[in-house]
């Protein structure tokens, strides 16, 4: 008997094609390495589904499991128990592996799968059988195939039969790696950290870049900013913050540009060394976390403003959504609490008391053509620090 397994069903990735079996390795690349801390695990891939068994004694299946929850790609997740193929078999584990769910339930009905279409009983047959075993030995649980408290699940696959209860909804989206590097822009606020939080989501492996100007932001901004980082590797697997030194750069924007332009032309130098990065990672797109209407530079106008220094693609996975629902999802993976502490970034520094709101492209181009763009981008490149994470 396996006395202790966890399920992990496919979401998008069963949608996909010949290349379909790219993508479950990478999600077993993935769950290896998020669980290699945990204990040692045999992972694999059968129709459809990845089993994480235990090795030995010393595996920690709470801990597995809690992990596994935020390891994108994963459709559902289930605790099971497994034994041979063999009905009487099954409804003994059934009896005795669901014994606190049972007890716990006042109604209850089984639901079968028949993978191994070679087992002699139908689904059907299979969870009237086991149904009935488990009525019998648990009385005060009532049989309800309509509106049950508790689902029992059986499945009959290729290599063994495994009971469990109701699946756990797993992270959903796409393996982390499986859609290619993009540069997220990672301030301390709330909307950053759900906006890579998303775009991982999609498969996408990010490089966080953040903007320190000391000495008008303090060291705890930029520890908390590395603090959001290590929040977000539970989703996001490892990577290394590439710290920007942003002082010089908005010194010279405050000695030689109009006050009302400042943040635009700010955000434009933003994106040309978010872009340099990307380039010497071979990432493809830049990612924000910019909000339409949110503050004045979430404007039409100025996002075109900032975002044609660039060829890149800049993914703005928050553009449409009500601050409220941006703190839910920064509550749900944790960011929220850190991403409210009283330590400002780089983009408090110089706030102009009356922004522009619908800059001309050419408009702004002109206005920063007093500064030397050029090496303004290399001495901030050239001082990055590296901090990895995770």
């Amino acid at each position: 008997m396996i006395n202790d397994i966890i399920l992990l069903k496919l979401g998008e990735i069963v949608l996909k094609g010949l290349n379909r079996r790219s993508f479950e390795q990478k999600l077993i690349g993935n769950i290896n390495r998020r669980l290699s801390n945990i204990g040692k695990f045999k992972v694999y891939c059968m129709q459809s589904t990845i089993y994480v068994e235990p090795v030995d004694e010393t595996s920690d299946m709470d801990a597995a499991f809690e992990a596994l929850g935020k390891v994108f790609g994963i459709a559902t997740m289930s605790r099971a128990a497994g034994c041979e193929k063999d009905a009487a078999k099954i409804a003994e584990l059934a009896i005795s592996y669901l014994k606190d769910d049972m007890e716990a339930a006042k109604s209850f009905k089984v639901e079968g799968k028949r993978s191994d279409k070679s087992f002699p009983m139908t689904s059907i047959e299979l969870s009237q059988y086991v149904g009935g075993e488990l009525a019998e030995a648990y009385p005060e649980c009532k049989v309800d195939v309509h509106e049950p408290e508790l689902v029992v699940h059986v499945e009959i696959r290729d290599l063994a039969a495994y009971v469990h209860a109701a699946p756990t909804p797993g992270a959903g989206g796409m393996p982390v790696g499986s859609n290619g590097i993009g540069v997220t822009l990672l301030s301390g606020g709330i909307d950053s950290p759900v906006s890579t939080y998303m775009i991982a989501k999609r498969g996408v492996r990010l490089i966080p870049v953040h903007f320190f100007s000391f000495p008008y932001t303090s060291e705890q901004a930029k520890q908390k900013v590395i603090e959001l980082a290590e929040i977000l590797t539970a989703y996001c697997g490892k990577m290394t913050i590439e710290i920007v030194p942003f002082t010089h750069i908005q010194e010279e924007i405050r000695a030689k540009c109009p006050e009302d332009y400042f943040t635009l032309i700010m955000r434009r130098f933003m994106m040309r060394i978010a872009s340099r990065i990307a380039e010497a990672n071979g990432a493809k797109a830049i990612v924000t976390g910019e909000n339409l209407g949110q503050v004045a530079s979430q404007t039409m106008e100025a996002m075109a403003s900032t975002q044609a220094v660039i060829d890149l693609p800049v993914l703005q996975p928050l553009i449409g959504m009500d601050k409220e629902e941006i703190v839910q999802i920064a509550r749900k993976i944790g960011t929220f609490e850190t991403s409210i502490l009283p330590y400002e970034d780089c983009c408090t520094v110089f706030t102009p008391k009356h922004p522009k709101t619908k800059p001309k492209v050419h408009e702004v181009a002109e206005i920063e053509s007093v500064l030397d763009i050029d090496a303004l981008v290399d001495e901030a490149v050239a001082g990055i620090e590296r901090v990895k994470v995770g």
